[in-house]
């Protein structure tokens, strides 16, 4: 039997196109069965384990739907955590590319009045966590009218974290006549009947018959509190990974491991809900770039993240919820790679072990410690990676961007500037065409135009004595 392909869902061209850049090749299980249903405009439920590809399951059949000329948002997504948020909007964007897809992305401990300037642009998804796109609606800086489609990704992690009013409240502002999809790694009772409340007859999909990756090995090793630092330091020399996410229960234990895993000389980052969000992200985007190996994390960073090839996870601290182990063990094993598991185990954490067995389904192998020996033979391997700067991860996105450059003009709405006026303009230059012409972004004095196919210095040097409609803009390549 064939596997099946992107090019089965009749896809446009430039949504193919994006695909294949990103090195999307052949779709994953969840992906084949969501994207030709959604294509259909249909409601669908979707229970599909962490790192099955849920994202692009629902991403490219809202890009491919999207009419480009409307300018009011018509898809909005609701995620539970800004970096989820985040990384929604660029995977949007990257698959919307060619297209000129504009996604924005709106959460808490950002300023209000950015987002706002940002909902006035021309918008086709707008991305968001539940408090925020909630107060964006109640001030009127979300129009809603349009919106044809809601996106409920990690629909338990919603109700975990208590957004599940929140959710039901934004669904009551939105237009009755609408596609809805619901995504989780788990389906609850609660998100069950979120789902029938709101849902007219939804396609039920379950991808998963466990609820852990068959490609995770996991094991669980009994140590006292006072000696899981020295049992760290022992797996991490003879497992000796690339890359590891070591997760704790409070934001203080990760701050203290980190300063502990620091002073070691471990190359580490930390990563919890109280730091200030951009040191978050920043956080995030060195880790998958592999600019060092070890992080610190609360479940903030469990949740949808997609970090590529982690091969080793430790549970410093079993985690009280359920839920979160499946979350945070699901950060390996991903995109066909094995990986293992590794779960400090004290006396204390044992009946929070054996509920989390009873919901996996299956018993984690008891395991003790790595032997001196083996941590012997194994010191100067470790030690040579310690000193080693790490091998940088390319980006999934730095080949779809390499032929794109970003121009900014000191012009825009002001001047009574529009998108139009810069594709006529940009258009008529000798050998540039509209499908040469990216995403647009016109504010009130600046304006930013995305140019494709590697001709981004032709339209420069052209533009810098050509007129927008009449006008004589300064044009330079846009900083970072």
């Amino acid at each position: 039997m064939n596997k099946p392909s992107f090019n089965d869902f009749l896809l446009s061209s430039d949504i193919t196109r994006a695909l294949a850049e990103l090195g999307y090749t052949t779709p994953t299980d969840v992906q084949a069965a969501v994207i030709p249903v959604a294509l259909e405009k249909k409601d669908i439920v979707v229970k599909s384990q962490t790192g099955s590809g849920k994202t692009a399951a629902f991403a490219i059949p809202i890009v491919e739907l999207v009419d480009w000329n409307e300018n009011k948002p018509q898809v909005l997504v609701l995620t539970p955590t800004r970096e989820l948020a985040a990384q929604v909007k660029d995977e949007i964007t990257n698959i919307g590319r060619f297209k000129r897809i504009k996604a924005a992305a709106v959460y808490g401990k950002q300023p209000f009045s950015r987002q706002k300037l940002e909902l006035k642009q021309k918008t086709h998804v707008v991305v968001g966590t539940p408090g925020r796109v909630l107060d964006h609606m109640e001030k009127d800086t979300l129009p809603v009218e349009k919106i044809g489609c809601l996106i409920i990704d990690e629909a338990d992690e919603m109700l975990n974290m208590g957004f599940i009013d929140q959710v039901a409240a934004i669904i009551e502002k939105l237009p009755a006549d609408r596609v809805t999809m619901l995504l989780s790694a788990t389906l609850s009772e609660e998100v069950s009947a979120l789902a029938e409340n709101y849902m007219i007859h939804p396609v039920k999909m379950e991808m998963a018959q466990t609820l852990t990756t068959e490609k995770i090995d996991h094991a669980a090793i009994m140590v006292s509190e006072d000696e899981k630092f020295s049992l760290f330091k022992d797996i991490s020399v003879a497992e000796n990974p690339d890359s590891c996410m070591i997760f704790c229960r409070t934001q203080e234990r990760v701050e203290t491991l980190f300063e502990a895993l620091d002073h070691a000389g471990y190359s580490c980052g930390m990563l919890h809900g109280g730091m200030v969000q951009e040191d978050r992200f920043a956080i995030m985007k060195e880790f998958k770039r592999g600019e060092f190996r070890y992080l610190c994390a609360t479940d903030v960073a469990a949740r949808g993240i997609d970090v590529a090839n982690v091969p080793l996870v430790i549970n410093y601290d079993v985690p009280f919820e359920k839920e979160s182990y499946v979350h945070r063990t699901g950060r390996t094993g991903r995109a066909g790679h094995s990986g293992k598991a590794i779960t400090f185990l004290t006396p204390y954490e044992e009946k929070f072990l054996v509920e989390i067995e009873k919901y996996i389904g299956f018993e984690i192998p008891r395991e003790v410690r790595p032997s001196q020996e083996d941590v012997s033979s194994g010191r100067e391997a470790f030690e040579l990676k310690m000193s080693e700067r790490p091998e940088l991860k390319e980006e999934k996105s730095r080949s779809l961007n390499k032929d794109i450059m970003k121009l900014y003009f000191n012009g825009g709405k002001k001047k009574k500037i529009r998108a139009v006026d810069f594709v006529g303009t940009i258009s008529n230059i000798k050998d540039i065409s509209a499908e040469d012409i990216g995403i647009i972004t016109i504010q009130d004095n600046v304006s930013y135009v995305e140019i494709l196919n590697g001709k981004g210095p032709i339209v420069l040097k052209a533009m810098k004595t050509t007129t927008v409609k009449g006008k004589q803009l300064k044009v330079q390549k846009a900083r970072d």
